[in-house]
């Protein structure tokens, strides 16, 4: 199954996107015959003398722009823009997955209208990885939905859960409730009526985790409303940048970077690094979207290209359905 990508998306587009693509099919990602590329052909043209293997892949003329002011709506009625090629492209069974560094509004927009929902999910949400103490942390929703409900957290938790277990190898990942403390009895109305949902899912519910417990490993997958997901996610970011600039004039020099504190340096700036998985999963569509940040480069887009194609492989969204009942309560983890 093909992966469409979005060429056309993101502040270094198409330049390290198409670099990036490249980049997974050195590291043994993907393969050419794997990948569906969706751009403006006379913009792209000049790139595949640079990246001859790129040729290899299937194409998709898209010649619409889309704005940096245009709204989510304006994109809908862009038939001929990347984003809506591409989407078109999963939808007709062309692509199992879409991959794009444009707009996360516009994205999501696209996703519900042309893919629709799987069966029994009210509303989709971001998943976003980092690299905690004891393995990999997935957070959401990360800000496709800032009006939950605990049903629509209920489901998040069932999707994480099998996101965790089928992409990122966890055998049997714990989920937690993001919250202002570990007591039953703290935490607002949504957070309280979801612990009660919680509590009779299927899967490894350890109760609730502050902010600062995020990357310590008490949790695999740790849920909350978009709202809340978004500040956390951005508060990583930003930790991430002020930490990578604060160091990064003492370890110019090769030799600090090869000294013992170097490799800690650099450890720590990777595990803050939205890079490293590549992008986000939208979680709850009928297809996989991976979102990935408007600054993206090449190690990026390759690292959304594995997992994405982790995740078609998995058949994570046959998982999904599974696992939710008729009546759209979480019915657990599919075994």
């Amino acid at each position: 199954m093909k992966i469409a990508v979005d060429a056309m998306g993101g502040d270094h587009a198409p330049e390290e996107i198409l670099f990036g693509v490249a980049r997974a099919f050195d590291k043994g990602f993907v393969r050419p015959d794997e990948v569906l590329l969706v751009g403006h052909p006379e913009r792209l043209e000049p790139w595949y003398a640079k990246v001859p293997v790129l040729r290899e892949c299937e194409f998709r003329a898209a010649t619409e722009d889309v704005a940096m002011g245009d709204s989510p709506v304006k994109v809908l009625r862009k038939p001929l823009s990347s984003i809506m090629v591409a989407m078109a492209a999963v939808k007709s069974g062309v692509a199992g997955a879409f991959i794009s560094a444009g707009s996360t509004g516009s994205c999501v927009a696209a996703a519900w209208r042309v893919l629709g929902p799987l069966a029994r999910v009210d509303r989709p949400g971001i998943a976003i990885t980092f690299e905690g103490a004891k393995g990999p942390i997935t957070i959401l929703d990360v800000g496709a939905n800032i009006h939950a409900t605990p049903e629509h957290l209920l489901q998040y938790g069932v999707m994480g859960e099998l996101f965790s277990r089928n992409v990122l190898g966890i055998e049997k990942p714990r989920v937690a409730l993001l919250n202002i403390g570990e007591e039953e009895e703290k935490g607002n109305k949504l957070v309280k009526s979801t612990r009660e949902l919680f509590e009779t899912a299927k899967f490894a519910f350890v109760g609730n985790v502050e902010g600062n417990q995020l990357l310590v490993g008490k949790a695999d997958v740790v849920v909350c409303e978009g709202f809340v997901g978004n500040v956390v996610l951005k508060v990583f970011e930003g930790v991430g940048h002020y930490f990578h600039d604060a160091v990064k004039g003492p370890m110019q020099d090769p030799a600090s970077q090869q000294s013992p504190l170097g490799q800690v340096v650099r450890k720590v700036t990777q595990k803050l690094d939205y890079a490293e998985y590549g992008g986000a999963p939208l979680l709850g569509v009928d297809g996989l979207v991976m979102i990935m940040h408007g600054r993206s480069d090449r190690r990026a887009m390759a690292n959304a290209l594995r997992v994405s194609a982790q995740f078609v492989k998995a058949d994570v969204n046959r998982q999904i359905r599974a696992a939710l009942d008729a009546d759209g309560r979480a019915d657990g983890a599919a075994s």
